[in-house]
């Protein structure tokens, strides 16, 4: 069973054309910054906005692909496609913090004179004002609609931002002092910086491809449980959730009375996935088993009626993360110990 949620599809690619564009002008706007002032360190910033507008145009491409629907090729979707273009605007991240490391060493040894720096500084510290709104704006849609690339766009933007300042600082130090290494030392600074950003995408992506558990997202899913539990269903085991951008697919394992008819059984099930449709705020495809219950069930089962019963209840197990994911059904040792 399929629970759709309404995701702006269309305002996410709208948003990422926008950065785009965007970034080409602000890529233009560095290029000059670089040819007035003749600064390493502007130049490795400007080189930094060819990644923005790479990973930009990227990030425009996987959400045209995520966008599409299931096919037989594809019986999931294409939602994975994000996972992967982050990942790479990551790596794009930690190579523009390489490169300005270079930049920076370069500078110190070689050494450089620069020019026009008060009129650099103008145009380097509007692009770092932009930079950071867009960024803001990005992640925040991002976040609101479960989209890892607009969240990955604007911490690649911002970053970008703590770049930029630091290239402005050290110009802004270098006008006044004429101290020209400085602004490679603050360069370099920023550099590693930078490829921390990048490491931490490439991570995140890594995590979503090879369906890591989201600890975060697992205990949501628990919590509503808990909060809604029907004493019907006697356990809920094997959970497995995975990722597909926006959308998520649930894997479940939900324990009913033996004696249900399958209709009755049925029910039970539809309802459990209903409580989870509506407190959820993406678009989720659910993939439910129904198990009868044994008798090492009873000491845990609520049914104060029950027909059949062969042992007596001892006491209500709480659902956790580590026994809503095990395999087994919950049984009386988890309150033991045993």
């Amino acid at each position: 069973m399929e629970n759709k949620k309404t995701i702006s599809t269309k305002d996410k690619i709208g948003f990422q054309k926008l950065i785009a564009v965007f970034g080409v002008i602000l890529f233009i706007g560095k290029i000059i910054a670089w040819k007035l002032t003749n600064s390493d360190a502007v130049f490795s910033d400007a080189m930094e906005s060819v990644v923005n507008v790479i990973s930009a145009f990227m990030g425009l491409y996987s959400l045209h692909l995520a966008a599409k629907p299931k096919d037989e090729d594809h019986p999931y979707g294409h939602g994975k496609v994000e996972f992967v273009t982050s990942g790479i605007e990551g790596a794009l991240i930690a190579i523009a913090g390489i490169m300005i490391i270079y930049e920076g060493i370069n500078s110190l040894v070689v050494g450089k004179t620069l020019a026009k720096l008060d009129l650099g500084i103008w145009i380097i510290a509007a692009t770092a004002i932009i930079n950071y709104l867009l960024g803001y704006i990005s992640i925040k849609k991002g976040q609101a609609e479960n989209s890892l690339v607009l969240v990955s766009s604007g911490k690649h933007l911002q970053s970008d931002t703590v770049t930029t300042l630091g290239v402005v600082m050290s110009l802004v130090v270098v006008y006044f002092t004429k101290i020209y290494w400085l602004d490679s030392v603050v360069a370099l600074i920023f550099g590693f910086y930078i490829i921390y950003v990048g490491y931490k995408i490439v991570r995140k992506s890594l995590s979503g491809i090879m369906d890591e558990q989201d600890p975060d997202l697992l205990n949501q899913i628990i919590k509503v449980l808990e909060e809604n539990r029907r004493i019907e269903w006697i356990d809920v085991h094997n959970m497995k959730i995975q990722q597909f951008g926006a959308n998520l697919h649930i894997d479940a394992h939900i324990t009913l009375p033996w004696y249900y008819s399958l209709r009755e059984a049925h029910n039970e099930m539809e309802k459990m996935i209903i409580v989870l449709a509506k407190n959820t705020k993406r678009s989720v495809e659910f993939n439910f088993h129904m198990d009868d219950c044994k008798t090492v069930s009873c000491p845990v089962c609520q049914i104060k009626d029950c027909p059949v019963r062969e042992k007596d209840f001892v006491k209500r197990v709480q659902w956790t993360p580590e026994n809503v994911t095990s395999v087994e059904k919950h049984t009386v040792d988890e309150l033991t110990g045993s």
